[in-house]
């Protein structure tokens, strides 16, 4: 789901707007470059992607998940996460998957009983002190090798966004989204770009996807953004919510069109942020049409009857506990550990960073995950996840863990 099953973008509620939407929403942002000297890895060099780590302690080397224990929620959320990942490691799909992991020593048969060890674990400490300690004594780390081989991840947000859309179009809903055609797996290659299968102006008027609309939204931007998240809530006229999730794509990789704009000179790369750009296609709205078809990447959706967000291993994802990496990299599924920045919203509704370690599942991929050292990390729902997304943008560290036996 993360950037397409996939990852890029807000809700209010009645006063929802397009305006304050956007400005909520999140790009992904560039990572920073590696450190003086430091060269990306090649995909050689990436193709071992996680190598074990001595550590005298788990606790002491990543710090302690304190939210874990300091909020009811917080645990009931990540046993959730758990059962998901469960689910998942004991269908045919994980055990396709698994096949040819590359990382020696690392099984479907590892990586399930793991989970099922952490969670009893988690559900008999009382503390995280203690769940630290008792994960330290049967599980090992494996650490990302990052993105310069010494363990640099650049970790992004990402969020399901509710927007206003209709069932009907009009003269006020004209930017429609659409299912996936039945005979899709019969489309001559290359498939159709996003401007031929949408029109430039994003209205689909000579559309090869005519009568296959779920629904019609307001703002061209916004449709683009339910793109780039791979899911959305869609707010109808009548007051009902539709859901809708990633069904496929068209072929193509993801172009950052925040990327296209900074590369034109029309924004700094520095500092380049989704407000940021949204307020540059307010005052410019004429180059939508330029920038949008720019990402030729087109995914299409299905309906999901109000099921919570999915990820690609065809399970929910969890706020604050599911994370989206390079799939073809990482072992889905499995029990992870980042340690790095993120923000969060403060008592007075402003968004503070924090430094944080936390527990996680690797549950979805997206296509700006590329290599070991990107991470995407599931935010929740509506504007306060939105805002989060929106500005994170950190470097910091992956570990998946593991029983030492």
């Amino acid at each position: 789901m993360s950037g397409s099953t996939f990852s890029g973008s807000t809700f209010s509620g009645s006063t929802f707007s397009g305006s304050t939407a956007l400005a909520q929403a999140t790009t992904r942002p560039t990572p920073p470059p590696l450190h003086q000297g430091e060269t990306p890895l090649s995909p050689a060099e990436q193709r071992i992607p996680l190598r074990p780590v001595q550590a005298r302690s788990i606790a002491g080397l990543l710090g302690l998940d304190e939210q874990l224990f300091g909020r009811s929620g917080d645990r009931r959320n990540l046993l959730q996460s758990i059962d998901h990942s469960l689910r998942y490691l004991q269908s045919p799909a994980a055990a396709t998957a698994y096949q040819n992991y590359p990382v020696a020593g690392i099984t479907r048969d590892r990586v399930l009983r793991s989970v099922r060890r952490f969670r009893q674990l988690v559900t008999q400490a009382r503390s995280a002190r203690e769940l630290a300690t008792l994960v330290d004594r049967e599980f090992m780390l494996y650490q990302s090798i990052g993105r310069d081989g010494n363990g640099d991840v650049f970790f992004t947000g990402y969020y399901e966004p509710i927007y206003r859309a209709s069932r009907t179009p009009s003269a006020t809903y004209r930017y429609p989204i659409y299912r996936e055609p039945a005979d899709l797996a019969s489309w001559r290659t290359p498939m159709p770009t996003r401007e031929v299968l949408e029109g430039k102006d994003g209205q689909g008027t000579n559309s090869p996807l005519r009568g296959q609309e779920i629904a019609w939204l307001s703002d061209r931007l916004e449709a683009f953004l339910v793109h780039i998240q791979g899911s959305a809530r869609l707010q109808l006229p009548d007051g009902n919510v539709i859901t809708v999730g990633y069904a496929n794509h068209n072929g193509y990789g993801y172009t950052s069109v925040g990327r296209e704009l900074a590369k034109d000179g029309k924004l700094p790369f520095e500092g380049l942020t989704l407000p940021v750009m949204i307020r540059y296609f307010r005052q410019n709205p004429q180059e939508l049409d330029n920038y949008l078809p720019r990402n030729t990447r087109f995914i299409f959706f299905r309906e999901t009857f109000g099921a919570p967000a999915t990820g690609t291993l065809g399970v929910p994802v969890t706020p604050d506990r599911s994370i989206a990496t390079d799939r073809s990299l990482m072992p889905p599924g499995a029990l992870a550990l980042v340690n790095t920045t993120l923000p969060y919203a403060s008592a007075d509704g402003r968004v503070v960073n924090r430094n944080v370690s936390r527990f996680v599942l690797d549950q979805d991929t997206g296509s700006a995950m590329i290599g070991p050292g990107r991470a995407d990390y599931f935010m929740g729902t509506g504007p306060i996840a939105g805002n989060r997304a929106g500005v994170t943008g950190s470097r910091g560290r992956l570990y998946y863990l593991l029983l030492k036996n």
